[in-house]
């Protein structure tokens, strides 16, 4: 359906949240919960906003896991190669179940998959695995990682956290489970955003706006790392998810 371009006002306001966004990706993560209201506020559908969404940010996602792809490492008898094959699969076919969702079905689960990813994002800011939790198998792990691409390629918020938990129950160290979910997230997102680019979905110029805006917020925020309180920010984004939840519930359900 073609849409009138947004005024330079609306535009302007995608600019502030896509670097906000980056920003807080860089920070904390949770930018997905800045850009999926402005592109719905901006006229776009919820379909339509979660896709433009995706392919905005997804510079930023292959940037931050190629910084740390040095790190990036398999669990025992569990490959990264074995990762990023399944990752491939599950974005892909998250992609293709997104399309194939009417956008006024997806408008109605949209509040739901806000109020689990914002949940996801609690639970990974503030809990952490304890030390003593039984090692995933292969086989385990290898269904959650799928699991968790299907529904990152088909919305994604808290695939980050999801992922960690996932990887720190395979027992990887920190710092390589962290540098591991920033390339599988890049990988299962770059299946899904090359077929949401033959979509016809994509509104390419709020994705050229956030895309631009992401890239400047990413580089403040990677300058802000040592002297924001991360707490403080993960709070933050927690509030925004639980305001958008109950606006897209209302939205949803009026």
């Amino acid at each position: 359906m073609a849409l009138h371009d947004p005024s330079p006002w609306m535009l302007l306001l995608l600019l502030a949240a896509a670097v906000w966004a980056g920003a807080q990706n860089a920070l904390a993560g949770g930018g997905s919960f800045i850009t999926l209201p402005a592109l719905i506020l901006s006229g776009l559908d919820a379909r339509a906003a979660n896709i433009t969404s995706t392919v905005a940010l997804f510079p930023g996602q292959v940037t931050t896991g190629f910084a740390g792809r040095s790190l990036a490492t398999g669990a025992d008898n569990l490959s990264l190669r074995t990762l990023v094959v399944i990752s491939l699969i599950g974005g892909a076919v998250g992609a293709i179940l997104l399309l194939v969702t009417p956008p006024r079905l997806f408008e109605g689960m949209l509040p739901w998959l806000v109020l689990f990813a914002t949940g996801a994002f609690a639970w990974g800011s503030f809990r952490r695995p304890p030390a003593t939790a039984r090692p995933l198998k292969p086989a385990q792990a290898m269904a959650l990682q799928f699991a968790i691409a299907i529904y990152g390629g088909y919305f994604g918020g808290g695939i980050g956290f999801l992922m960690l938990a996932v990887l720190s129950l395979a027992k990887l160290p920190v710092r390589a489970a962290a540098a591991t979910k920033n390339v599988l997230a890049g990988v299962m997102n770059g299946t899904a955003v090359l077929i949401f680019l033959f979509s016809g979905e994509v509104r390419w110029l709020q994705a050229g706006v956030l895309a631009v805006g992401a890239i400047g917020g990413g580089l403040a925020g990677a300058w802000l790392l040592r002297r924001a309180n991360e707490k403080v920010l993960r709070l933050a984004v927690i509030a925004i998810g639980v305001t958008l939840t109950v606006g897209l519930f209302i939205r949803a359900y009026r």
